[in-house]
């Protein structure tokens, strides 16, 4: 029973035990499972440190931000965009000690530096402090963090060499510093990081070349090198990236051409490289079949498009805008969803199924049209299907009316401005048109908007932006609405009158804010053409205007020639992408208004003068002729300065004999050369035919007397020169009435107050014609300016005026009157001659006039001396036409070799002008036959000093 009872209790004893057991543990499990896991203590004194130095205010420990998984460092509600997540591993000492692994604070304007401090949380692997206001470079101190694969740092102020300790960051997997400033070169150390899958260094000043060392980077999926100042070549080793799927070079700097590797890698989706010299490259064939997106825009390609690019089955954007592709496009081929081919040589038929997609639309309206598409292919050399309104201005067939000024505010609507001169309208072009390539024009203007909003998060692309906040503008209307483009926007009037013009483009940066710290990195690049001609590179809204919301005016003086004016913003690849939000930002533009350039402020209406003037009027004008007004005498007759009663100067032409017409012929035959106008001729108003009298109405011109001496210095001399030769062109070839001058002489050229060249007396030669066949009996010129086979054979062709122009070149050149000027060398006759000899010895100096002490560009000299020998070759079929000479004058070709002396005034025909063929009459009045024979349109005309 002992036994028994001894068993019995040592049962109950080792059940009690046991049940003190479960009770103790299931305490300690309880107790366990309770406690909370917290940061590390030395974190969270790091923590601080850290906070400081990025320069927070406000930091909140009070809960701990393992738990919250956030760092609280700002008092209210976060604002859009901005992040503070933490990120911790709480599986230390039994899930009762955290320590941080990711580590973010984003849109915070921490004006601070990079904190060192990092370094103690061993357990961090990624720190983004992604869009802040930090300065400083990258810590080394980082470069101890085991665990560390990713690095974000873009959009703060980051300064500096990009250290080449970062190499040590060997297990680093991402590393961003776009949008900062860092200059000097790519560290070849980079080359350590093997294991980096994105590497970010776009928006920055780098210089030099990619370092070879960057082939060792096989893992690499993502490199952003856009915007910089880079060098060299795109190199071969980006082709042999196996895992690259997207590569961003806008405006790197890098030249090509482009290795076609790269677009054989198999994981490649993503390609862009634009505004950057490539050579003489092509466009590559493509196998990559999982490319959606590829921009290869504005890089100086040639050839034809592979047809292999319209095969390809992910693509969705193509961008090969502004190159020098050429070829067809095939009609089988279909476009992919954003085609964007403007700019190119492309030729042929566009079938209408490749370009036209369902999200194509076209508005008709009483007052404008408006053409909203994908597919951009305008300003090329295509023959046009029933697509063809989607080439901007192609509905425009003729002009009824012309117009000399524009008033556009851009991006809003219609807005009615009151200055010194009245109210007038600026017309608005917002009409709710969206789309990726848009165009849009009414009775005498219109837009052209191309390119796609990439990358950002917004669906539907927006192309106009309104402010809320008040822009500081002496209008401020037209800066409350603005619109963007991301690529290219143009705005042209047409059915324009031709002449000089002021045009003024208004801005203001209402897209961004100065009120963020952060938001001042933002910086929106892009370039303006006004006529095709860059006029200002990487222009800065905000730079311009030291601030947003502040207006900032750019004036330029232009012509037009051909009744047509463009103003172009294009985005060159260049400025953030990523402040204040990712995407692309492109142009942005308020206003526009175009006034004649004689006229500071104008309105919509055309300040008019009558074609038509009676006699009493000229008279009152001129005070009856008085001699006092006399300012100038020529072959045709007398000319008078005279004052309309609203103010306008005039310069009134007394023909000395009335034409073989009649006088409604003659009336008719002036009204045709009125209609002639461009900026480098003289306009004619009108005339007056009454008791007799032929009277002919210029525009009157401000310059000093042709007898006066004045010293131009070089750059004028080729303006002068150039004016004349694009005034030739367009009488040859450009005008609706062809005209041949025939007397083409330095004084027959006029300068305005800006010493831009004027052509006069065209056409005038006509009115003393009964006969327009190319044999004349009638010589019309001057001797020493004269073609040779026009003086001695009456044979009359452009070619006449060539060599006359000719003449008038070295004139210009050397400061020499080639009818006076006699060289010392018996081997030459005339100005020509001696020019030509000293010009095959390739002593240009000696040529060149002696009052520009040197001051001279050598090239252009060079160039317009071969022009001039040219134009005034002996062989009439050897002269280039005049818009050849235009060309050669701008270096935009080669100058043919000169095969012969110009020779022209040979002992024939300068000293025997008795041995002409007896058939033909030289008849020269004798008020023509001197260098300095003046009938100018004002007594301060003059084109160059000639001694």
């Amino acid at each position: 029973m002992s036994a028994a009872y001894n068993l019995m209790i040592k049962s109950k004893s080792c059940l009690f035990s046991s049940s003190i057991l479960f009770v103790v543990t299931l305490i300690y499990l309880l107790c366990t499972v309770s406690a909370s896991p917290s940061l590390h203590p030395d974190e969270v004194e790091a923590l601080k440190d850290i906070t400081e130095t990025l320069g927070v205010k406000h930091l909140n420990l009070s809960e701990d931000p393992c738990l919250t998984k956030t760092l609280v460092i700002s008092q209210g509600v976060l604002k859009e965009g901005q992040n503070s997540t933490i990120r911790c591993d709480c599986h230390f000492n039994n899930y009762s000690t955290c320590h941080i692994k990711h580590f973010v604070l984003q849109k915070f304007n921490l004006p601070g530096r990079l904190p060192p401090m990092l370094y103690k949380f061993r357990h961090l692997e990624s720190i983004d402090l992604y869009n802040n206001y930090l300065y400083g470079s990258i810590p080394m101190e980082w470069a101890s963090l085991p665990y560390l694969k990713s690095i974000s740092v873009c959009a703060n102020r980051l300064s500096g060499d990009i250290p080449k300790g970062l190499g040590k960051f060997i297990n680093l997997t991402l590393l961003v510093l776009e949008a900062n400033q860092f200059s000097g070169t790519i560290p070849k150390e980079l080359g350590n990081l093997v294991n980096l899958q994105g590497l970010g260094l776009s928006s920055n000043q780098l210089v030099g070349g990619l370092p070879k060392t960057l082939a060792k980077l096989t893992k690499l999926t993502n490199l952003h090198l856009s915007d910089n100042r880079l060098n060299g070549s795109i190199p071969e080793f980006i082709g042999k990236l196996p895992k690259l799927q997207r590569l961003e070079l806008y405006a790197s700097g890098l030249r090509g051409p482009i290795p076609d590797s790269i677009f054989h890698l198999e994981n490649l989706i993503d390609v862009r490289i634009s505004d950057t010299v490539a050579g003489l490259g092509h466009v590559p064939q493509i196998t990559s079949t999982s490319l959606k997106y590829l921009v290869l825009r504005n890089i100086n390609l040639s050839g034809p498009i592979p047809t292999s690019i319209w095969d390809l089955p992910s693509l969705m954007t193509l961008d090969l805008s502004f190159n020098r592709l050429t070829g067809e496009i095939p009609a089988y081929a279909t476009a992919p969803k954003y085609t964007y081919l403007a700019g190119n040589m492309l030729s042929g038929k566009v079938e209408t199924g490749a370009f036209l997609t369902a999200s194509t639309n076209m508005y008709d309206h009483s007052y404008f049209i408006a053409v909203i598409y994908v597919n951009d292919l305008s300003y090329n050399n295509f023959t046009w299907s029933p697509i063809t309104r989607l080439l901007p201005c192609s509905a425009i067939k003729q002009c009824q009316n012309y117009s000399r000024s524009l008033h556009i505010n851009c991006g809003g609507p219609d807005v009615t401005i009151e200055n010194s001169r009245g109210r007038f309208l600026y017309e608005g072009d917002n009409y709710g048109l969206t789309g990726s390539a848009t165009n849009y024009y009414r009775k005498n203007w219109g837009y052209s908007n191309t390119g796609d909003f990439m990358d950002d998060a917004i669906t539907e692309d927006t192309y106009t932006v309104s402010s809320e906040s008040a822009v500081s503008a002496k209008y401020p209307d037209l800066y409350q609405n603005a619109r963007r483009s991301p690529l290219s926007l143009a705005y042209y009037a047409f059915c324009f009158e031709n002449g000089s013009y002021n045009v003024k483009l208004h801005f203001a940066e209402i897209q961004f804010s100065d009120v963020e710290p952060y938001t001042k990195l933002a910086k929106r690049v892009f370039n303006i053409y006004i006529q095709g001609k860059l006029i200002w590179e990487d222009f800065s809204i905000r730079e311009e205007a030291n601030g947003t919301h502040k207006e900032v005016i750019r004036e330029v003086n232009t012509t037009v020639t051909d009744n047509t004016l463009e103003i172009r913003l294009y985005w060159a690849g260049k400025g953030t992408m990523i402040i204040p939000q990712r995407g692309y930002y492109g142009s942005l533009i308020s206003a526009v208004s175009v006034c004649p350039s004689s006229e500071s402020e104008c309105g919509g209406m055309k300040k008019k003068i009558s074609s038509s003037f009676s006699l009493r009027q000229l008279k009152v004008a001129t005070n009856d002729f008085d001699p006092l007004n006399k300012i100038g005498e020529g072959g045709f007759g007398s000319v008078y300065k005279g004052r309309l009663p609203d103010g306008t100067l005039i310069a009134v032409k007394k023909l000395s004999s009335k034409s073989h017409q009649g006088n409604k012929e003659f009336v008719n035959e002036i009204g045709m050369i009125a209609c002639l106008q461009h900026p480098n001729l003289v306009k004619l108003y009108g005339c007056c035919v009454e008791k007799n009298q032929l009277l002919l109405v210029y525009e009157y011109l401000e310059n000093n007397s042709g007898r006066s001496c004045l010293k131009l210095e070089w750059g004028t001399r080729h303006k002068i020169c150039l004016g004349i030769a694009r005034g030739l062109a367009f009488l040859h070839e450009d005008s609706a009435v062809k005209i041949i001058h025939r007397d083409i002489k330095g004084t027959n050229v006029l300068l305005d107050k800006d010493l831009n060249s004027k052509i006069s007396d065209f056409g005038l030669a006509r009115l003393h014609e009964d006969n327009q066949s190319h044999i004349t009996t009638r010589v019309a010129g001057t001797i020493g300016y004269m073609a040779p086979e026009y003086a001695m054979r009456g044979h009359l062709t452009e070619k006449a005026d060539v060599y006359s122009f000719g003449v008038v070149a070295m004139e210009i050149v050397s400061g020499k009157s080639n009818a006076k000027y006699t060289p010392d060398d018996e081997c030459c006759v005339g100005l020509l001659d001696w020019a030509f000899v000293l010009q095959k010895k390739g002593d240009i100096a000696e040529i060149l006039d002696p009052r520009l002490e040197g001051m001279f560009d050598v090239m252009e000299a060079e160039r317009m001396i071969k022009v001039s020998l040219l134009c005034a070759n002996k062989s009439s079929t050897l002269r280039p036409n005049m818009s050849q000479v235009v060309k050669m004058l701008e270096g935009e070709t080669e100058i043919e070799q000169i095969i012969s002396d110009p020779g022209v005034y040979s002992d024939n025909l300068h000293f025997k002008p008795s041995s002409l063929s007896s058939d033909y009459i030289l008849s020269i009045p004798s008020s023509s036959e001197s260098a300095y024979d003046l009938y100018p349109l004002s007594p301060e005309s003059i084109v160059f000093t000639i001694q």
